[in-house]
């Protein structure tokens, strides 16, 4: 299935359950910024919404992940928080590589 049908197919689902109704700029173009593509204006729209994908998420645990490692002195405390870290970046780049694969 292509992209376009998905995301038509998405879209429609939202208006038969109600989901976009009374939304902020209901009925209003959208404003498109210069050399703003289509993923940069789903990541607006998610913004402006208040919600993060999970890879922004994920990012941010793992900095802080990695600021919580820097500060840990015990070996086996380093180890626990290492495989923390390891474990984050892993799921991180899990979510990067769908995003890659879905937009190619």
């Amino acid at each position: 299935m292509s992209f376009d049908k998905l995301a038509e197919r998405q879209i429609l689902k939202a208006q038969a359950e109600g989901a976009l109704d009374h939304l902020e700029g209901e009925g209003k173009p959208l404003s498109v910024r210069p050399h703003e593509d289509a993923v940069g204006i789903g990541m607006r729209i998610m913004a402006e919404a208040g919600t993060l994908p999970r890879e922004f998420e994920l990012k941010k645990a793992v900095d802080k992940q990695f600021l919580v490692l820097q500060a840990t002195t015990g070996a086996l405390e380093r180890k626990a928080e290492m495989k923390k870290l390891a474990d984050l970046t892993l799921r991180l780049e899990i979510e990067r590589e769908a995003r890659r694969s879905f937009f190619k």
